[in-house]
């Protein structure tokens, strides 16, 4: 299964935006999305309106 990463950032405070990528194993982009989305919401208490994606792209390899 492919592995992507997932950037973006969460509010996590009034005017203060946290940054996170996420890399996560799923069948395609759309599904990474989603897995990173319920990760931020139900670790950090977070709605899907507060949270920012910027990219999900396939994660690079390790050496």
């Amino acid at each position: 299964m492919p592995t992507w990463a997932v950037r973006g950032s969460y509010l996590a405070r009034r005017d203060y935006w946290q940054r996170f990528t996420k890399v996560r194993e799923a069948p395609d982009a759309e599904a990474a999305k989603e897995l990173a989305l319920s990760e931020i919401g139900s670790t950090h208490h977070v709605a899907r309106r507060w949270i920012r994606l910027e990219k999900v792209e396939p994660a690079k390899e390790a050496p």
